[in-house]
Protein backbone atom coordinates (compact mmCIF):
# COMPACT_ATOMS: atom_id res chain seq x y z
CA UNK A 1 0.00 0.00 0.00
CA UNK A 2 1.13 3.55 -0.96
CA UNK A 3 -0.08 5.81 2.21
CA UNK A 4 -0.02 9.39 2.41
CA UNK A 5 -0.41 11.27 6.27
CA UNK A 6 -1.27 14.67 6.36
CA UNK A 7 0.61 16.93 9.22
CA UNK A 8 4.13 18.17 10.10
CA UNK A 9 4.42 17.23 13.95
CA UNK A 10 5.21 14.84 16.59
CA UNK A 11 2.53 13.00 16.09
CA UNK A 12 2.34 12.52 12.53
CA UNK A 13 6.30 11.50 13.02
CA UNK A 14 4.82 8.75 15.68
CA UNK A 15 2.62 7.38 13.26
CA UNK A 16 4.82 7.68 10.32
CA UNK A 17 7.55 6.05 12.54
CA UNK A 18 4.78 2.98 13.30
CA UNK A 19 3.39 2.71 9.68
CA UNK A 20 6.83 2.48 8.25
CA UNK A 21 7.28 -0.72 10.44
CA UNK A 22 4.33 -2.73 8.18
CA UNK A 23 5.14 -5.51 6.17
CA UNK A 24 1.63 -4.26 4.38
CA UNK A 25 3.56 -1.05 3.07
CA UNK A 26 5.13 0.05 -0.23
CA UNK A 27 5.79 3.40 -0.17
CA UNK A 28 4.89 6.10 2.82
CA UNK A 29 4.75 9.89 2.06
CA UNK A 30 4.12 13.13 4.31
CA UNK A 31 2.85 16.34 3.73
CA UNK A 32 4.58 17.85 4.41
CA UNK A 33 6.52 16.33 7.15
CA UNK A 34 9.51 17.47 8.99
CA UNK A 35 13.09 16.85 9.39
CA UNK A 36 12.47 13.65 11.50
CA UNK A 37 9.77 11.72 9.13
CA UNK A 38 12.16 12.22 5.99
CA UNK A 39 14.14 9.62 7.54
CA UNK A 40 11.25 7.07 7.60
CA UNK A 41 9.13 7.77 4.58
CA UNK A 42 9.43 11.25 1.94
CA UNK A 43 8.08 14.22 2.81
CA UNK A 44 5.52 16.18 0.34
CA UNK A 45 5.96 20.22 0.30
CA UNK A 46 2.05 20.78 0.69
CA UNK A 47 -0.10 21.98 3.03
CA UNK A 48 -2.97 19.73 4.51
CA UNK A 49 -5.35 22.42 4.07
CA UNK A 50 -4.54 22.88 0.38
CA UNK A 51 -7.33 19.88 -0.99
CA UNK A 52 -6.27 20.38 -4.50
CA UNK A 53 -2.62 20.05 -3.45
CA UNK A 54 -3.62 17.04 -1.30
CA UNK A 55 -5.97 15.40 -4.56
CA UNK A 56 -2.53 16.16 -7.39
CA UNK A 57 -0.32 14.18 -4.65
CA UNK A 58 -2.71 11.22 -4.40
CA UNK A 59 -3.22 10.70 -7.71
CA UNK A 60 0.86 11.39 -9.02
CA UNK A 61 1.68 8.83 -6.05
CA UNK A 62 -1.13 6.67 -6.78
CA UNK A 63 -2.03 6.71 -2.57
CA UNK A 64 -4.08 3.84 -1.68
CA UNK A 65 -5.02 5.10 2.35
CA UNK A 66 -4.77 8.87 3.12
CA UNK A 67 -4.49 9.66 7.13
CA UNK A 68 -5.11 12.64 8.41
CA UNK A 69 -3.41 13.73 11.89
CA UNK A 70 -4.09 17.49 12.44
CA UNK A 71 -7.75 18.14 13.12
CA UNK A 72 -7.94 21.73 11.05
CA UNK A 73 -8.60 19.32 7.53
CA UNK A 74 -11.35 17.15 8.79
CA UNK A 75 -13.07 20.15 10.25
CA UNK A 76 -12.53 21.95 6.60
CA UNK A 77 -14.51 18.52 5.24
CA UNK A 78 -11.32 16.91 3.44
CA UNK A 79 -13.32 13.81 3.46
CA UNK A 80 -16.06 14.99 2.07
CA UNK A 81 -14.26 16.86 -0.66
CA UNK A 82 -12.67 12.90 -1.29
CA UNK A 83 -16.25 11.76 -1.19
CA UNK A 84 -17.65 14.37 -3.99
CA UNK A 85 -14.82 14.13 -6.02
CA UNK A 86 -15.15 11.22 -9.12
CA UNK A 87 -11.34 10.63 -8.94
CA UNK A 88 -11.04 10.58 -4.72
CA UNK A 89 -14.64 8.74 -4.00
CA UNK A 90 -13.05 5.48 -3.56
CA UNK A 91 -9.68 6.24 -1.95
CA UNK A 92 -10.07 5.78 1.97
CA UNK A 93 -9.57 8.69 4.86
CA UNK A 94 -8.85 7.77 8.12
CA UNK A 95 -11.19 10.95 9.93
CA UNK A 96 -14.35 11.82 9.92
CA UNK A 97 -16.35 13.88 7.84
CA UNK A 98 -17.35 17.75 8.22
CA UNK A 99 -19.99 16.35 10.14
CA UNK A 100 -18.54 13.94 12.26
CA UNK A 101 -15.37 16.61 12.93
CA UNK A 102 -18.19 18.61 14.54
CA UNK A 103 -17.61 16.93 17.73
CA UNK A 104 -14.44 18.56 18.35
CA UNK A 105 -14.90 21.65 15.79
CA UNK A 106 -17.90 22.66 17.61
CA UNK A 107 -18.16 22.75 21.74
CA UNK A 108 -21.66 23.47 21.58
CA UNK A 109 -22.49 20.53 18.96
CA UNK A 110 -20.22 18.04 21.32
CA UNK A 111 -22.24 19.45 24.21
CA UNK A 112 -25.51 18.44 23.01
CA UNK A 113 -24.13 15.23 21.67
CA UNK A 114 -23.08 14.16 24.92
CA UNK A 115 -26.45 15.59 26.36
CA UNK A 116 -28.43 13.81 24.41
CA UNK A 117 -26.72 10.44 24.90
CA UNK A 118 -26.40 11.05 28.66
CA UNK A 119 -22.76 11.14 28.82
CA UNK A 120 -21.35 12.64 31.60
CA UNK A 121 -20.20 16.12 31.39
CA UNK A 122 -20.22 19.31 33.15
CA UNK A 123 -23.02 21.50 32.97
CA UNK A 124 -22.53 24.37 30.30
CA UNK A 125 -24.66 27.33 28.39
CA UNK A 126 -23.81 28.62 25.09
CA UNK A 127 -23.90 32.22 24.19
CA UNK A 128 -23.34 34.58 21.70
CA UNK A 129 -22.81 38.46 21.80
CA UNK A 130 -26.34 38.81 21.41
CA UNK A 131 -26.95 36.84 24.64
CA UNK A 132 -24.19 38.53 26.89
CA UNK A 133 -26.86 39.60 29.32
CA UNK A 134 -28.13 35.80 29.97
CA UNK A 135 -24.52 34.78 30.23
CA UNK A 136 -23.87 36.94 32.94
CA UNK A 137 -26.55 35.52 34.36
CA UNK A 138 -25.88 32.18 34.04
CA UNK A 139 -21.82 32.94 35.23
CA UNK A 140 -23.62 34.56 38.28
CA UNK A 141 -25.47 31.63 39.33
CA UNK A 142 -22.21 29.25 39.28
CA UNK A 143 -19.53 28.69 41.55
CA UNK A 144 -15.46 30.06 40.93
CA UNK A 145 -13.58 29.28 38.81
CA UNK A 146 -15.44 30.16 35.59
CA UNK A 147 -14.84 28.30 32.12
CA UNK A 148 -15.25 29.96 28.89
CA UNK A 149 -14.42 28.14 25.83
CA UNK A 150 -14.12 28.96 22.23
CA UNK A 151 -16.96 27.30 20.25
CA UNK A 152 -14.63 26.82 17.77
CA UNK A 153 -11.19 25.69 16.71
CA UNK A 154 -8.79 27.85 18.98
CA UNK A 155 -5.11 26.18 18.18
CA UNK A 156 -5.42 25.01 21.68
CA UNK A 157 -5.96 28.47 23.44
CA UNK A 158 -9.71 28.73 23.45
CA UNK A 159 -9.86 28.18 27.23
CA UNK A 160 -9.90 30.81 29.48
CA UNK A 161 -10.38 29.46 33.92
CA UNK A 162 -11.19 32.19 36.19
CA UNK A 163 -11.55 32.67 39.73
CA UNK A 164 -13.61 36.44 39.76
CA UNK A 165 -16.76 37.08 38.62
CA UNK A 166 -16.41 39.88 37.35
CA UNK A 167 -13.03 39.31 35.35
CA UNK A 168 -14.76 36.20 33.81
CA UNK A 169 -17.64 38.64 32.32
CA UNK A 170 -14.85 40.90 31.25
CA UNK A 171 -13.42 38.49 29.80
CA UNK A 172 -16.56 36.82 28.11
CA UNK A 173 -17.16 39.78 26.53
CA UNK A 174 -13.68 40.60 24.86
CA UNK A 175 -13.89 36.76 23.55
CA UNK A 176 -17.22 37.06 21.93
CA UNK A 177 -15.99 40.44 20.67
CA UNK A 178 -13.59 38.30 18.32
CA UNK A 179 -10.63 37.52 20.67
CA UNK A 180 -10.06 34.38 18.96
CA UNK A 181 -11.84 35.58 15.45
CA UNK A 182 -14.21 33.14 14.13
CA UNK A 183 -14.06 30.79 16.77
CA UNK A 184 -15.20 32.92 20.04
CA UNK A 185 -18.08 34.53 18.38
CA UNK A 186 -20.11 31.55 20.01
CA UNK A 187 -18.48 30.84 23.80
CA UNK A 188 -19.82 27.61 26.03
CA UNK A 189 -19.24 29.04 29.56
CA UNK A 190 -18.73 25.56 31.73
CA UNK A 191 -19.26 23.99 35.22
CA UNK A 192 -15.69 23.39 36.95
CA UNK A 193 -14.82 19.94 37.07
CA UNK A 194 -12.23 19.20 39.95
CA UNK A 195 -10.27 16.11 39.29
CA UNK A 196 -7.58 14.23 37.47
CA UNK A 197 -7.49 14.28 33.84
CA UNK A 198 -6.38 11.38 31.81
CA UNK A 199 -6.58 10.61 28.03
CA UNK A 200 -8.63 7.84 25.92
CA UNK A 201 -8.31 7.13 21.97
CA UNK A 202 -10.49 4.54 20.20
CA UNK A 203 -9.96 3.79 16.21
CA UNK A 204 -13.04 2.89 15.02
CA UNK A 205 -14.39 2.05 11.68
CA UNK A 206 -17.88 3.15 12.31
CA UNK A 207 -19.76 -0.04 13.75
CA UNK A 208 -16.60 -1.24 15.85
CA UNK A 209 -13.65 -0.12 17.48
CA UNK A 210 -10.25 -0.89 18.94
CA UNK A 211 -9.02 0.65 22.49
CA UNK A 212 -5.56 2.10 22.30
CA UNK A 213 -3.68 3.35 25.37
CA UNK A 214 -4.53 5.54 27.49
CA UNK A 215 -2.15 8.26 28.36
CA UNK A 216 -1.53 11.91 30.73
CA UNK A 217 -0.34 14.72 29.02
CA UNK A 218 1.18 17.71 30.74
CA UNK A 219 -0.53 21.15 29.45
CA UNK A 220 1.16 23.94 31.37
CA UNK A 221 4.73 25.21 30.96
CA UNK A 222 6.19 25.08 34.21
CA UNK A 223 6.64 22.03 36.72
CA UNK A 224 4.06 21.55 39.07
CA UNK A 225 1.60 22.38 36.45
CA UNK A 226 2.31 26.33 36.82
CA UNK A 227 2.33 28.91 34.03
CA UNK A 228 0.70 29.36 30.31
CA UNK A 229 -0.77 26.32 28.89
CA UNK A 230 0.39 24.71 25.84
CA UNK A 231 0.24 22.35 23.27
CA UNK A 232 1.53 20.00 25.58
CA UNK A 233 4.83 19.78 27.61
CA UNK A 234 5.13 15.38 27.73
CA UNK A 235 2.89 12.29 28.18
CA UNK A 236 3.18 9.15 30.65
CA UNK A 237 1.26 5.81 29.16
CA UNK A 238 -0.06 4.05 31.03
CA UNK A 239 -2.13 5.86 33.56
CA UNK A 240 -2.22 3.89 36.86
CA UNK A 241 -5.07 5.56 38.41
CA UNK A 242 -6.89 4.34 35.22
CA UNK A 243 -7.50 0.71 36.44
CA UNK A 244 -9.12 -1.90 34.80
CA UNK A 245 -12.77 -1.04 37.19
CA UNK A 246 -11.82 2.81 35.74
CA UNK A 247 -11.46 1.70 32.17
CA UNK A 248 -14.96 -0.39 32.34
CA UNK A 249 -16.64 2.84 33.36
CA UNK A 250 -15.51 4.70 30.38
CA UNK A 251 -16.03 2.09 27.95
CA UNK A 252 -19.90 1.52 29.25
CA UNK A 253 -20.80 5.28 29.62
CA UNK A 254 -19.02 7.16 27.37
CA UNK A 255 -17.31 5.37 24.78
CA UNK A 256 -20.06 2.88 23.70
CA UNK A 257 -22.45 5.72 24.04
CA UNK A 258 -20.52 8.02 21.97
CA UNK A 259 -19.78 5.32 19.17
CA UNK A 260 -23.95 4.25 18.90
CA UNK A 261 -24.91 8.13 19.51
CA UNK A 262 -22.76 8.76 16.30
CA UNK A 263 -24.24 5.54 14.36
CA UNK A 264 -27.75 7.11 15.66
CA UNK A 265 -26.94 10.70 14.02
CA UNK A 266 -26.27 8.32 10.76
CA UNK A 267 -22.58 10.36 10.99
CA UNK A 268 -20.12 7.66 8.71
CA UNK A 269 -17.21 8.20 11.37
CA UNK A 270 -14.24 6.01 10.15
CA UNK A 271 -11.41 7.35 12.31
CA UNK A 272 -9.67 8.11 15.45
CA UNK A 273 -11.36 9.87 18.58
CA UNK A 274 -9.86 11.43 21.56
CA UNK A 275 -11.74 11.36 25.02
CA UNK A 276 -10.14 14.35 27.05
CA UNK A 277 -11.49 12.60 30.25
CA UNK A 278 -11.43 13.93 34.36
CA UNK A 279 -11.74 11.65 37.32
CA UNK A 280 -14.15 13.15 39.85
CA UNK A 281 -14.40 11.30 43.31
CA UNK A 282 -13.49 8.25 41.04
CA UNK A 283 -16.34 8.63 38.21
CA UNK A 284 -15.20 9.33 34.39
CA UNK A 285 -16.35 12.85 32.85
CA UNK A 286 -15.67 14.39 29.35
CA UNK A 287 -14.28 17.73 29.10
CA UNK A 288 -13.74 17.60 25.38
CA UNK A 289 -13.81 15.42 22.03
CA UNK A 290 -10.94 15.52 19.64
CA UNK A 291 -11.45 13.60 16.59
CA UNK A 292 -7.68 12.74 16.10
CA UNK A 293 -4.84 11.48 17.98
CA UNK A 294 -3.69 14.16 20.57
CA UNK A 295 -0.06 15.40 20.53
CA UNK A 296 2.33 14.63 22.47
CA UNK A 297 -0.02 11.65 24.02
CA UNK A 298 0.26 9.89 20.75
CA UNK A 299 4.18 9.61 20.83
CA UNK A 300 3.84 7.78 24.31
CA UNK A 301 0.89 5.56 23.13
CA UNK A 302 2.00 4.17 19.49
CA UNK A 303 5.36 2.90 20.86
CA UNK A 304 2.96 0.55 23.02
CA UNK A 305 0.80 -0.72 20.14
CA UNK A 306 2.49 -4.40 19.36
CA UNK A 307 0.36 -4.89 16.64
CA UNK A 308 0.75 -3.98 13.22
CA UNK A 309 -0.83 -0.15 13.03
CA UNK A 310 -1.54 -0.10 9.22
CA UNK A 311 -3.22 -3.48 9.47
CA UNK A 312 -5.53 -2.02 11.52
CA UNK A 313 -6.12 1.09 9.55
CA UNK A 314 -6.48 -0.85 6.20
CA UNK A 315 -9.26 -2.52 7.91
CA UNK A 316 -11.38 0.34 8.78
CA UNK A 317 -12.78 1.62 5.40
CA UNK A 318 -13.93 -1.96 5.29
CA UNK A 319 -15.57 -2.03 8.65
CA UNK A 320 -13.32 -4.90 9.52
CA UNK A 321 -11.54 -4.24 12.49
CA UNK A 322 -12.86 -6.65 14.54
CA UNK A 323 -11.52 -8.75 12.08
CA UNK A 324 -8.01 -7.93 14.17
CA UNK A 325 -6.26 -7.63 17.49
CA UNK A 326 -5.48 -4.81 18.94
CA UNK A 327 -1.79 -5.82 21.14
CA UNK A 328 -0.48 -3.72 23.69
CA UNK A 329 2.72 -3.38 25.45
CA UNK A 330 2.84 -3.67 28.96
CA UNK A 331 5.21 -1.69 29.30
CA UNK A 332 5.45 2.23 30.42
CA UNK A 333 6.37 5.31 27.87
CA UNK A 334 7.43 8.62 29.01
CA UNK A 335 7.38 11.59 26.84
CA UNK A 336 9.12 14.80 27.19
CA UNK A 337 9.06 18.16 24.73
CA UNK A 338 11.89 19.65 24.41
CA UNK A 339 10.43 23.53 23.40
CA UNK A 340 11.75 26.58 22.21
CA UNK A 341 12.79 29.34 24.74
CA UNK A 342 9.93 31.74 24.86
CA UNK A 343 7.16 29.32 24.11
CA UNK A 344 4.18 29.19 25.01
CA UNK A 345 4.67 32.75 24.03
CA UNK A 346 7.14 34.59 21.15
CA UNK A 347 9.85 32.65 20.28
CA UNK A 348 12.85 32.32 17.62
CA UNK A 349 13.18 29.51 15.14
CA UNK A 350 16.07 28.55 13.18
CA UNK A 351 18.59 27.07 15.93
CA UNK A 352 20.71 24.24 15.29
CA UNK A 353 19.59 20.62 16.85
CA UNK A 354 22.82 18.80 18.27
CA UNK A 355 23.36 15.48 19.97
CA UNK A 356 21.25 13.00 17.99
CA UNK A 357 23.67 10.75 17.58
CA UNK A 358 24.14 10.97 21.48
CA UNK A 359 20.63 9.55 21.59
CA UNK A 360 20.50 5.74 22.38
CA UNK A 361 17.92 4.47 24.84
CA UNK A 362 15.27 6.48 23.63
CA UNK A 363 13.23 7.78 20.38
CA UNK A 364 13.38 10.95 19.07
CA UNK A 365 10.13 12.31 17.19
CA UNK A 366 10.48 15.59 15.94
CA UNK A 367 7.80 18.49 16.06
CA UNK A 368 9.07 21.47 15.13
CA UNK A 369 12.22 20.93 13.15
CA UNK A 370 13.37 21.51 9.39
CA UNK A 371 16.15 20.64 7.47
CA UNK A 372 18.70 23.20 6.01
CA UNK A 373 22.19 23.24 4.74
CA UNK A 374 22.84 19.21 6.15
CA UNK A 375 21.86 20.72 9.95
CA UNK A 376 18.32 20.42 11.74
CA UNK A 377 17.20 23.17 13.07
CA UNK A 378 13.93 24.61 14.93
CA UNK A 379 11.12 25.12 13.37
CA UNK A 380 8.46 25.44 16.09
CA UNK A 381 7.04 25.85 19.43
CA UNK A 382 7.39 22.20 20.32
CA UNK A 383 10.81 20.47 18.79
CA UNK A 384 11.40 17.10 19.74
CA UNK A 385 9.34 14.21 21.71
CA UNK A 386 11.49 11.90 23.52
CA UNK A 387 9.88 8.97 24.47
CA UNK A 388 11.63 6.16 26.37
CA UNK A 389 10.03 2.53 27.22
CA UNK A 390 10.73 0.51 30.11
CA UNK A 391 9.23 -2.10 32.60
CA UNK A 392 8.87 0.94 35.20
CA UNK A 393 7.48 4.51 35.20
CA UNK A 394 11.31 5.38 37.05
CA UNK A 395 13.12 3.34 34.48
CA UNK A 396 11.73 5.26 31.42
CA UNK A 397 11.51 8.44 32.87
CA UNK A 398 15.55 7.84 33.39
CA UNK A 399 15.89 7.06 30.24
CA UNK A 400 14.08 10.09 28.97
CA UNK A 401 15.61 12.75 31.02
CA UNK A 402 19.04 11.52 30.46
CA UNK A 403 18.38 11.84 26.45
CA UNK A 404 16.96 14.75 26.84
CA UNK A 405 20.37 16.32 28.18
CA UNK A 406 22.20 15.30 25.12
CA UNK A 407 19.76 17.29 22.77
CA UNK A 408 21.41 20.64 22.56
CA UNK A 409 20.11 23.62 20.91
CA UNK A 410 19.96 27.66 21.82
CA UNK A 411 17.60 28.09 24.85
CA UNK A 412 16.37 24.81 25.03
CA UNK A 413 13.64 24.02 27.49
CA UNK A 414 11.86 21.78 29.26
CA UNK A 415 9.84 20.44 32.42
CA UNK A 416 11.39 18.02 34.50
CA UNK A 417 8.89 16.62 36.50
CA UNK A 418 6.98 14.64 34.10
CA UNK A 419 4.94 11.84 35.20
CA UNK A 420 6.01 12.77 38.98
CA UNK A 421 2.16 13.62 40.08
CA UNK A 422 0.92 10.07 39.65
Amino acid sequence: MNVLILGSGGREHSLAWKIAQSPKLSKLYIAPGNAGTKEVGENINISPNDFKAVKQSVLNLNIHLVVVGPEDPLVQGIRNFFLDDSELKNIPIIGPDKHGAELEGSKEFAKEFMAKYNIPTAAYGSFTLETYSKACAFLESMKAPYVLKADGLAAGKGVLIIEDLNEAKDALKIMLEGQFGEASTKVVIEEFLDGIEVSYFVLTDGENYKLLPEAKDYKRIGENNTGLNTGGMGAISPVPFANQEFTQKVIDRIIEPTIKGLQKEEINYQGFIFFGLIKVAGEPMVIEYNVRLGDPETEAIIPRIESDLLELLAAVPHKKLNDFECKISDQTATTVMLVSGGYPESYEKGKIIRGFSEVKNSLLFHAGTKENNHSIETNGGRVIAITSMGTTKKEALQKTYESAAKIIFDKVYYRKDIGFDI
